[in-house]
């Protein structure tokens, strides 16, 4: 078992998240999920009723990608951005520029599912 799937906070597969709606197309939404002193931060970024999520959290600095709710993407919609030092990720996670090129978000199992979003 991964270090991140031990964290106590991280949601079980199964639990309902938001509408698919909810989130603009292409677009992006956070979660925080608290367990005792624990914290999971996760986001999912949705092109169509494509979604796919991350652990909130910067493979080269540790950090929350967005200092602001759910500004995962860039302004065009085509990255996820790291606000801290502007590194730029295809939607599935790869990093393609900045101080990371070459890692990977780490992925947070979700799925679309009758016009809902869910853990998997």
């Amino acid at each position: 078992m991964a270090s991140s799937d031990a964290n106590p906070a991280r949601p079980a597969p199964g639990l309902r998240l938001c509408a698919l709606a909810e989130i603009a197309d292409p677009g992006a939404r956070g979660f925080r999920f608290r367990e005792g002193q624990k914290l999971f931060a996760g986001f999912v970024v949705r092109r169509g009723d494509t979604v796919r999520g991350f652990v909130d959290s910067c493979p080269h600095a540790g950090w929350p990608l967005s200092a602001l709710d759910d500004r995962y993407l860039t302004r065009d919609g085509c990255h996820i951005l790291c606000a801290g030092h502007g590194a730029l990720f295809e939607m599935d996670g790869a990093c393609v520029a900045g101080p990371c090129a070459g890692d990977r978000l780490t992925p947070w199992p979700v799925e679309a599912r009758d016009g809902d979003v869910w853990t998997a």
